[in-house]
C-alpha cells in the first residue's frame, strides 16, 4: 500500500531541473538590502550586522529530489554567527532537513550541525567538524531526498543517512512539500561554545556567498508526469564505497550524535538509534 501511495504521489509531480540563476529560483525574504543577487543572477550573498541578518527562500516547493548548493562561509572570526541552509515545510507538524554552520573564532573549525524534523519533531542532531576550511572557497552541500532516504553530502561525500523506518513506527518526511531556505543570523547566546564566545561586531558585516544552485527535483503539480521514473535519484541509496566514506567521516569528524547521548534521553534512546 505504501509503495502504491508513493507512486500515486509521483504521478502528480512535475520533474524540474533548475540551474543557478538566483533571480529565477529564489526570493530575498528579509534583511533590508543585506541580501544581494549579483553577477546577472549567478551569485547571491547574505550579510549580517548588528542591526539585522538576512535570508532567502526558493520560489518552488519540492517533494523529493537531489539539491545542491555551493556555499562559501563567513571568513575570519565568525563566532556567534549561524549560516542556516535547509528544506522545510510550514506549520506545527512541519518536516525539515537542516544544514547549519556554526561560526567560531579565527583559526578554529566551523561546526556543521545537521538535523531532521518529521511531523514537527526534531531532536535528531548530528554535528561534524569539516575536513577543510569552508571559508576559503566554495564547497557543495547536497541533500538527496527520496522515499527511502535523506542523505546529507559535502562535496559528494555522504556524511549522514536518515532512512525511512516507517515500518518500525518512525515518521519519515515524504508527504509535505518543502522550500529551500537560507539565512545568516546572530545566535551568540548558543552558537559558539554554548554561547561563551560572543559575536565581535567590530568584524561586521559578516558575509556568506552562494552559487551553482541545482535542483534535480519534483515540484508538486496538477499535471501528470513521470518524475519518479525519469529521476536517477528516486531509488538511489549508498553503495558500499559510499557507506565506507560516510563511516570515515563519522569516525574522524563527527563530534556529536544524538544516538550516543544517553544523558539527554534518560528514558531511552530514540528507536531509530538501534537500527543499522
Amino acid at each position: 500500500m505504501a509503495t502504491r501511495l508513493l507512486l500515486l504521489v509521483a504521478c502528480s509531480l512535475m520533474a524540474i531541473a533548475s540551474a543557478s540563476n538566483f533571480y529565477q529560483n529564489f526570493d530575498v525574504t528579509w534583511g533590508d538590502g543585506r541580501a544581494k543577487i549579483l553577477n546577472n543572477g549567478q551569485l547571491l550573498t547574505l550579510s549580517l550586522d548588528k542591526t539585522s541578518g538576512s535570508g532567502f527562500q526558493s520560489k518552488n516547493e519540492y517533494l523529493f529530489g537531489k539539491i545542491d548548493m555551493q556555499i562559501k562561509l563567513v571568513p575570519g572570526n565568525s563566532a556567534g554567527t549561524v549560516t542556516a541552509y535547509y528544506l522545510s515545510s510550514l506549520g506545527p507538524t512541519h518536516d525539515e532537513i537542516d544544514f547549519e554552520f556554526l561560526g567560531n573564532l579565527s583559526g578554529d573549525p566551523y561546526t556543521l550541525h545537521t538535523n531532521v524534523f518529521t511531523q514537527g519533531k526534531g531532536n535528531r542532531e548530528m554535528q561534524f567538524k569539516l575536513w577543510f576550511d569552508p571559508t576559503k572557497d566554495f564547497h557543495t552541500y547536497s541533500i538527496l531526498w527520496n522515499p527511502r532516504h535523506v542523505i546529507f553530502m559535502v562535496d559528494g561525500t555522504p556524511i549522514r543517512d536518515f532512512k525511512n523506518l516507517e515500518s518500525r513506527g518512525i515518521p519519515f518526511p515524504k508527504n509535505q512539500p518543502m522550500r529551500i531556505y537560507s539565512s545568516l543570523w546572530n545566535a551568540d547566546d548558543w552558537a559558539t561554545r554554548g554561547g561563551l564566545v560572543k559575536t565581535d561586531w567590530s568584524k561586521a558585516p559578516f558575509t556568506a556567498s552562494y552559487r551553482n544552485f541545482k535542483a534535480d527535483a519534483c515540484v508538486p503539480s496538477s499535471s501528470t508526469s513521470k518524475c519518479a521514473a525519469n529521476s536517477g535519484w528516486w531509488n538511489q541509496e549508498l553503495d558500499s564505497p559510499g557507506y565506507q566514506r560516510m563511516q570515515w567521516v563519522q569516525k574522524n569528524f563527527m563530534i556529536y550524535n544524538y544516538c550516543s547521548d544517553r544523558k539527554r534521553f534518560p528514558q531511552g534512546l530514540p528507536p531509530e538509534c538501534f537500527i543499522a
